[in-house]
């Protein structure tokens, strides 16, 4: 049987949130009001690890910075963040996991709730060539972003959503497959519970006790 590796990208196979940092960065590089948009990311911050975000309004804010500057300012700017911020943040265990799977032949995915803009370049970094991320959608004139969400989002039962499609479009069904899903994430339920091998990785409060309760693989990366 084929076998699939899913992995979630902040907190999982990262030790932070990418879009987070990404809003941190570009507030020092003097993009954002930094008392205003501080308050506000540390906000949307908490209502996702409480599981109660509005990715909607989520995503309109945190692209807004780059849909101002657009695409010349923002992919000279995310080139530095890069370097900065994700390749220090890189460690040497998740990568190995990775490459682990790799080696043994499975496909791999990057699965995450973070916008197209901020992860490709990380997933990339990695090495994973397949991501399933937000998309976002350009606008026809500028071929930038507008900062609205295209199609669904993958986030919570997202998630589910455009794996399934993105099985379908290999044509393959959960049924031909055999599929491991690493998160930390309660948000990332839904998807835990559609796999044949959940496992909690860096696992928030929440995640860790239903893990324990359901006997789950529980992984530290970090």
């Amino acid at each position: 049987m084929m076998k699939l590796a899913l992995f979630d990208l902040d907190h999982t196979l990262i030790p932070m949130d990418s879009d987070y940092e990404w809003g941190v960065f570009t507030t020092q590089l003097g993009w954002n009001d930094p008392v205003e948009f501080t308050r506000r990311n540390d906000e949307f911050y908490a209502q996702y690890k409480a599981g109660t975000m509005d990715i909607h309004a989520y995503i309109h804010f945190a692209t807004a910075p780059l849909c101002r500057h657009g695409a010349i300012e923002s992919e000279a700017a995310h080139a530095r963040f890069m370097g900065a911020v994700v390749e220090k943040a890189m460690q040497a265990k998740a990568l190995a996991l990775v490459r682990q799977h790799q080696a043994a032949g499975d496909m791999l995915v990057i699965v995450t709730a973070t916008n197209e803009f901020v992860t490709r370049p990380i997933a990339a970094a990695f090495g994973v060539a397949e991501l399933i991320a937000v998309n976002l959608v350009r606008d026809p004139q500028s071929g930038w972003f507008t900062g609205a969400i295209l199609g669904t989002p993958s986030f919570r039962e997202g998630k589910v959503s455009r794996v399934q499609a993105w099985l379908a479009e290999r044509q393959l069904n959960w049924t031909d497959l055999e599929t491991t899903f690493y998160s930390d994430s309660i948000n990332d339920l839904p998807l835990l519970e559609k796999v044949t091998h959940p496992v909690a990785t860096n696992p928030d409060e929440r995640l860790r006790a239903i893990a324990q309760a359901r006997s789950w693989r529980i992984l530290e990366l970090f």
